[in-house]
């Protein structure tokens, strides 16, 4: 843990577990008569201090950062049934640990729900001049009708806005400096500061049927694909410029920028048609409404929106807004969302992005965040699109789909969306931007060691251990016998003040997830198995074990004599001394779940060490205890031994299956390649590592090849040879891997190391997974220190050549601030191998724009096809 006082007069606590917080010192505490402790006081031996815990006088809390440290177990499943899996977190110590449940999404606050008289079509938000901070109404659309409403102290109906009511309304927005537009299928009702309302009828038989607005343009297209421009003069009229445009197609959506500051007008007009076409047509004077660029869509598009992104940040007065790009923004059909970079100058489509987004046709938005221009798209999931820290995101809401939305300003939200869900008008406001999760968190009561998912009851079951701890049963013991101490200490003049004490230290709760729990001392444990709801977080079912017997390993599997029924399996050890390691005895307790979400106790079977890895094997269990590699099954009054393998150096701690092979993680001699013969009833060794190792997890990848990490924060993928793997299946009797020993009774076969990568933190859990629909297959990680990361293969030499030149010219461009060479910090233990490390050549858009040049141009590319490639390999596998 560190403390750092800032002159501002805030104090910053970071934790090395759990999570960060910000404080505020009000005052001194100079002024109280509180007792005061150094630990340079003289004290006599067997006295301590005494205080009474209180409430904070002289800090308040500000602010919490989240943190996932300790991560002690993590796994990746969809069981809310989102579409996108969860993460499934193990995090904490002691009192203070959870369960974490991580979304790929921004959360989202909910200010304010209410119901509407009927379905509406849409809804938009505009300001009364262009100087007012916060909008004036909310006009919501519905079939037949418009609705106003006015924002104050209360959202409000009102009749007297001068928008027209008894129609639908295809968009309005405020117009020049306090003007507002409606524009709904018969005409344009142009609303003066004074209600003077200006009208345009649509012409003959005409409807409108779509249209664009901006501060000072409206473009609409009527039936038959025939463009109209307006245009506001400097008077405040609407003028209707002379030329219309008739189109080759269908018009299905439309967008205008906003107006540049400082100039009369948005120089151009997107226009999506029915002919999977969009097309960039020109509004400036010298040739307006003439055909700049058009660009081909894989599908007809649903909606466009032209955003500058990527300009700084309005912060105050000082602060001079630079000039960022502009982009188009194309919603497809087919739930596609395409992102194009659009020249300012001659109109050019070009470094087109594209990402799916959801099942549902997409719809877009454009919205402010943090003073800039964000685009919200709304597809079965809503996705916002925003720069944050000079970076782009385009991340999900953790919310209900949406159907329609737009900005929001108000006192109590400056910030906000307005948006409508069926029948129901919601305000959100979104807080956490830049975040890549967002976690619900469920409190647990010991340190959290492993857990097994259930995907037939859809249930968590997890083991908590506590070394140093008191079970609740003897916690309540010791609370008796201590106050029973303190009425006999005391004389007889003082036992009415001794049973008041006595009474009062046994009635007082203090919180153990602030205070922490009593220190039984070294060799004693306390343990529970807890039955979770991972949707809800409620816990179904908790068994606590006794005193000092702790549980270190748990297995979900079914029995070849009994496959109907579940059972979880768990490894116990009791009197666990942790140096030297020993254990008075071990257990392995089975349990059978049933369809209620409940454990029912069958039988412990006593073992002679620490059971400290189980795994399900071909209907029957593989345990490891100690450094003996068993098979079990089950029987009636315990589980049977069936065979046994002493050859294992120290201790198991990982065991992987993979049809017929065993792969044995060791806790200090890496990998042993293992199979089983049935006929003899043999576990055989007929490969190993190398390399000493220190074992903490490992992840199968396919029959020859397995990742594994240590706890020196090393990830490295062993594979078996191609001859090796082939001489062992092709040797019918065993007998060749069972005498053909190598030297110091190791292994006759090697297995290579294909990858190796310095992580820098230990890594407690690897799991092969794909993290999004649709996309592929990665590694992902999780470190005791919080760290959530991923490795990601590559499917092509071109990919792999370029990153790797990336990689090199990134390591002389842009050394580590600490001047640590990147080489050697990445091959710390062992020589990085065939990994090209993501987290440096992601740096190169935080870059200086010269060095980017540089690189992109020694690459023979341009910045934006560098950023393009990055992006890509990222939303290809994860976020």
């Amino acid at each position: 843990m560190a403390m750092c006082v800032l002159r501002t007069g805030f104090l910053f606590v970071a934790s090395e577990m759990g999570n960060h917080y910000l404080y505020q010192i009000t005052s001194l505490g100079d002024n109280d008569d509180e007792p005061e402790f150094s630990s340079a006081m003289p004290i006599e031996e067997g006295d301590t201090f005494f205080f009474a815990p209180r409430q904070l006088r002289n800090l308040v809390l500000v602010d919490e950062l989240d943190s996932l440290s300790p991560i002690m177990n993590c796994q990746i499943a969809d069981l809310a049934n989102e579409d996108t899996p969860q993460l499934y977190v193990l995090c904490g110590r002691g009192p203070r640990s959870s369960l974490r449940v991580l979304r790929h999404g921004l959360e989202v606050t909910e200010m304010a729900v209410s119901e509407l008289p009927g379905n509406p079509n849409a809804v938009w938000t505009v300001r009364k001049s262009v100087e007012d901070e916060f909008d004036a109404y909310i006009i919501v659309s519905f079939v037949n009708a418009t609705l106003v409403l006015s924002i104050g102290e209360t959202v409000e109906e009102v009749t007297d806005s001068g928008f027209l009511g008894t129609t639908p309304t295809l968009s309005c927005s405020q117009l020049g400096d306090d003007a507002l537009i409606q524009v709904y299928p018969d005409g344009i009702r142009h609303i003066r500061a004074d209600k003077r309302v200006n009208e345009w009828k649509s012409p003959g038989k005409k409807t409108i049927t779509k249209c664009a607005v901006n501060q000072r343009q409206v473009v609409i297209s009527l039936t038959g694909g025939e463009l109209v421009y307006f245009e506001m003069d400097p008077t405040g009229q609407l003028n209707e410029y002379t030329e219309r445009k008739e189109m080759s197609s269908d018009v299905i959506c439309m967008s205008l920028a906003n107006v540049p500051s400082g100039e009369q007008r948005s120089r151009f007009l997107s226009v999506g048609l029915a002919d999977n076409t969009v097309r960039i047509i020109s509004l400036d004077p010298a040739d307006c409404l003439s055909p700049l660029s058009m660009q081909a869509l894989p599908a007809p598009p649903e909606s466009l929106c032209i955003v500058e992104m990527g300009g700084t940040e309005v912060l105050d007065e000082e602060t001079t807004t630079s000039q960022g790009q502009l982009f188009l923004n194309i919603g497809l059909q087919n739930g596609v969302l395409l992102r194009t970079v659009l020249d300012p100058v001659t109109g050019d489509l070009s470094d087109t992005r594209t990402r799916y987004l959801g099942s549902r046709p997409v719809k877009l938005f454009r919205l402010r965040m943090q003073g800039t221009e964000a685009v919200l798209a709304i597809s079965s999931r809503t996705w916002l699109s925003y720069t944050y820290q000079s970076r782009f995101h385009l991340t999900p809401l953790s919310y209900e789909s949406l159907e329609y939305a737009s900005g929001f300003a108000s006192e109590q939200c400056p910030e906000g969306i307005v948006a409508i869900s069926t029948n129901t008008l919601r305000i959100l406001a979104l807080e956490k931007l830049g975040a890549v999760f967002n976690q619900l968190s469920y409190p647990l009561q010991y340190t959290p060691r492993k857990f097994v998912i259930s995907s037939d009851t859809n249930s968590l079951v997890a083991i908590e251990s506590d070394h140093n701890t008191y079970t609740e049963e003897t916690k309540l013991q010791r609370k008796m016998q201590m106050a029973e101490e303190m009425k006999e200490a005391a004389g007889d003049d003082e036992k009415e003040l001794a049973d008041e004490m006595a009474q009062a230290f046994l009635n007082e709760d203090l919180p153990e997830n602030v205070f922490g729990s009593a220190k039984a001392g070294p060799g004693m444990w306390a343990s529970l198995i807890r039955v979770l709801n991972p949707v809800t977080g409620d816990t179904l079912q908790k068994l606590s074990l006794e005193q000092n017997e702790a549980a270190f390993s748990i297995c979900l599997c079914k029995f070849a004599n009994r496959p109907e029924e579940q059972f979880v399996l768990v490894g116990t050890a009791v009197d666990m001394q942790l140096n030297p390691r020993h254990c008075s005895s071990g257990f392995i307790r089975t349990y059978k779940l049933s369809s209620e979400h409940q454990l029912e106790f069958l039988h412990k079977t006593p073992v002679e060490d620490i059971p400290s890895a189980i795994t399900a094997y071909q209907g029957r269990v593989l345990v490891g205890v100690g450094k003996l590699l068993r098979i079990y099954d089950i029987g009636k009054k315990k589980l049977l031994r069936k065979c046994e393998n002493k050859h294992i150096p120290n201790l198991i701690v990982t065991i992987q299956t993979i049809g017929h092979r065993i792969i044995v993680g060791d806790v200090q001699e890496s990998f042993h390649f293992m199979r089983y013969k049935r006929e003899e009833n043999q576990l055989i060794i007929f490969a190993d590592d190398s390399y000493p190792r220190w074992t903490t997890c490992a992840c199968v990848l396919d029959y020859d090849t397995i990742a594994g990490a240590d706890k020196f924060g090393n990830i490295v993928t062993i594979r078996l040879p191609q001859d090796v793997s082939d001489e062992v299946d092709e040797d019918p009797t065993g007998n060749r891997s069972l005498w053909d020993r190598g030297w110091c009774n190791a292994a006759a076969q090697k297995a290579e190391i294909c990858t190796s990568f310095h992580v820098g933190e230990t890594v407690l859990s690897l799991q092969k997974v794909t993290l999004i629909p649709g996309g592929s297959e990665s590694l992902v990680y999780t470190t005791l220190s919080g760290t959530i990361g991923m490795l990601v293969p590559f499917t092509s030499h071109e990919d792999h050549d370029f990153f790797q030149h990336l990689e090199m010219h990134m390591r002389a461009e842009h050394p580590p601030l600490c001047g640590r060479d990147h080489m050697s910090y990445r091959s710390s233990y062992f020589p990085m191998k065939n990994v090209i490390d993501g987290d440096l050549c992601e740096q190169f858009n935080s870059m200086d724009l010269v060095k980017q040049k540089s690189i992109a141009e020694e690459l023979d590319r341009n910045p934006s096809e560098v950023s393009k490639k990055l992006e890509d390999i990222r939303t290809r596998f994860a976020f």
